[in-house]
């Protein structure tokens, strides 16, 4: 028809048409509680803080006050005092893991809070910053709203994901192994990366750098059995900033 535009609107892929495990599955919050206790060696600092090195921005030693949205048990909230953060403010899901990080002490605060509605100041943090935990999130709108709605003016969006190729080559959900030896996923879900660059421009970032992590010598000595992986990507870091 003359003058009239069509969209042709795609579903995206879920994660549940690639998985090659078929763990049963629990939710978040007890995923992580279950796994707090033996979080700390099963995850190699290659997946995420080692990205974070790689990055030109933001000046880590500049910022005053970074929120950190699904802390865990404090590993980016320590990597980031290492690196000059002074004030740093955690929030996530599991009681499990925030024990953790309290013991390890990185944190100026710590809280029980949902990612996507954290009770945190808004425009009070010149860094929003979390790191793999966005496949347990179905939609990722509400979580670049909610970091915007952090973010002082100036301020910046740091997000380390994992890669979805890997994810969908893989089949691999989050999990862990429960104190029973039962494998257990975690609630998964798969996000191209045209919904991080959408959900990001909605929420009113711009993306300004972007780095990723393929499987490597260094990865392989520590997963041999991933040989095959060689050369995949594995996660993938985004930087966000506000628009000036």
């Amino acid at each position: 028809m003359t003058g009239t535009r069509f969209a042709i609107l795609r579903r995206m892929p879920t994660f549940a048409e690639f998985d090659r495990r078929n763990y049963r599955t629990v939710d978040v919050a007890t995923g992580y509680d279950g796994w707090a206790p033996t979080y700390e060696q099963t995850v190699m600092d290659e997946m995420d803080l080692a990205l974070l090195g790689r990055l030109r921005r933001p000046d880590w030693a500049g910022v005053q006050r970074a929120a950190d949205l699904g802390c865990g048990t404090g590993r980016t909230g320590a990597w980031l005092r290492e690196h000059g953060v002074a004030h740093i403010d955690g929030v996530d899901l599991s009681e499990g893991m925030l024990s953790r990080a309290r013991d390890r002490g990185a944190h100026s605060s710590l809280a029980r809070s949902d990612v996507r509605d954290t009770g945190l100041a808004s425009g009070a943090y010149g860094l929003v910053i979390s790191s793999l935990i966005d496949e347990h999130l179905p939609d990722l709108a509400p979580f670049y709203a909610e970091a915007r709605r952090l973010a002082a003016p100036g301020g910046a969006f740091v997000l380390v994901c994992y890669h979805p190729q890997f994810m969908m080559v893989t089949g691999m959900p989050t999990h862990y192994t429960a104190e029973t030896g039962e494998p257990l996923a975690i609630s998964t879900h798969l996000h191209l990366f045209s919904e991080h660059v959408n959900a990001g421009v909605a929420a009113g970032w711009q993306l300004v750098e972007s780095a990723e992590a393929v499987v490597d010598d260094a990865w392989l000595a520590a997963k041999p059995k991933w040989a095959a992986l060689r050369g995949h990507p594995f996660t993938m870091a985004l930087v966000w900033t506000v628009p000036r």
